[in-house]
């Protein structure tokens, strides 16, 4: 007997241990610190041949590398000093490149942080955006869980691997920078468990938020008029109750998502007074300076010569349209699946191809739902095919990271 209670406590300390024993969210939050711990180590080996720039020292320390580079020095301008009054020009009137491409919700997040810390802005931002996406994770899991009960019911693990993917995603580095990203994948799966869960208020609230984040909210208005529509069509064969009051809610949010998807446009151009502010701000920033829609894959076979685009292009575009038309990706939510196929249809008409609309496909997590679940039902499979995957993301995010975040135009990586 006092062997069997000597006993108890190891086996209740190895339960503790084991992550199987663990709450949906303590799994969900170890896969994510262990994998920001992974991607801190490779962002300070890389440093360690970055050389001094406009942004940072020669081999700067963690803080300072993910904090002031690229366009975390954009957001740091903005959290301290605002943006211009007028939209600036160079002698000849043409829009130079600007703090009102950025948005404004971060920076403002930022500060605030800045302030009740005291902390510096090249620390505050950095943890701001952890912190964001620990948050960001926990809506993954719940939006795949709540979201896709088919493809759950196949496999249980399936929302655990979607965080686990999403993760691992080669552009998920920025989710610890002074990026917005964390911040649009908050709001993002914040919008889609609001729209699941049938909280129509808090749906509006998340995507007027979305908006003054990222150019983001308007494919939000495809989810919207999906689940509206199949709301329709079950409660037609009596599966669900469909109210006039219902109808006319769904329709005031799928216009709201409209309207967000123009908001910081429209806040650009009565603040500056030129209704074309931030479209001539976006041109500044474009290799062919238009932000006509699809316009910018024009520019893409100007890269032919140097063997590129036809081998990460064409695949990239192959692979994207094989999991967005998976049986995997039916098997999702109707609100899941459609957010993933038209956010990626949107990006590709607005976002000019580059290194940045790989970092947007970040947003399109009920991808990475989609390519978990294309295995079948061995559990043997699965794990092989989603380690597979893991392995070949977390290699291309050394590469993200050694290829876009340094920064050395001379080049000076050993050979």
């Amino acid at each position: 007997m006092s062997e069997l209670a000597t006993d108890e406590p190891a086996v209740t300390a190895r339960r503790r241990l084991d992550p199987r024993a663990w709450p949906w969210w303590g799994r969900t939050l170890a896969v994510y610190v262990v994998s920001r711990l992974f991607t801190a180590v490779v962002f300070l080996w890389v440093a360690g041949y970055q050389k001094a720039n406009v942004w940072t020292s020669a081999h700067p320390s963690y803080f300072p590398w993910v904090g002031l580079m690229f366009d975390g020095s954009w957001y740091k301008q903005i959290a301290l000093h605002g943006y211009p009054a007028t939209v600036p020009v160079d002698a000849t009137g043409a829009v130079q490149q600007n703090a009102w491409a950025f948005f404004p919700l971060y920076p403002v997040l930022a500060r605030g942080v800045m302030v009740v810390t005291r902390l510096p802005w090249d620390v505050a931002a950095p943890l701001l955006s952890t912190a964001l996406a620990a948050g960001a994770m926990l809506l993954v899991h719940r939006v795949v869980a709540e979201g896709a009960p088919r493809a759950v019911e196949r496999w249980p693990g399936l929302p655990l691997a979607t965080v686990a993917l999403v993760c691992a995603f080669p552009t998920a580095p920025v989710l610890q920078t002074a990026y917005t990203e964390a911040l649009a994948l908050l709001l993002v799966a914040g919008a889609l468990l609001a729209i699941i869960r049938r909280r129509y208020g808090w749906a509006a609230l998340v995507i007027v938020l979305l908006g003054l984040t990222r150019a983001v909210a308007l494919p939000m208005a495809a989810v919207v008029v999906v689940h509206a529509g199949v709301r329709w069509w079950d409660a037609r064969h009596g599966r669900d109750e469909m109210r006039p009051r219902t109808a006319v809610t769904l329709t005031l949010l799928a216009v709201l998502a409209v309207a967000s998807g123009f908001l910081w446009p429209a806040i650009c151009g009565w603040w500056t007074g030129d209704p074309s502010a931030y479209l001539q701000t976006q041109e500044s920033w474009r290799g062919l300076h238009s932000v006509q829609p699809f316009i910018g894959w024009t520019y893409v076979p100007q890269f032919w010569f140097h063997g590129s685009w036809p081998l990460v292009v064409i695949p990239a575009f192959a692979f994207t349209a094989a999991v967005i038309l998976a049986p995997s990706a039916f098997r999702l939510g109707r609100e899941m699946h459609a957010w993933g196929a038209a956010y990626v249809v949107y990006i590709a008409g607005v976002v000019e191809p580059g290194s940045s609309l790989a970092r947007f496909l970040l947003l399109a997590f009920p991808l990475g739902a989609a390519t978990a679940g294309a295995v079948g039902r061995s559990r043997r499979g699965r794990a092989a095919w989603l380690a597979f995957v893991l392995l070949l993301m977390l290699g291309l995010q050394v590469l993200w990271i050694r290829e876009m975040w340094l920064f050395n135009p001379q080049g000076d990586w050993p050979p």
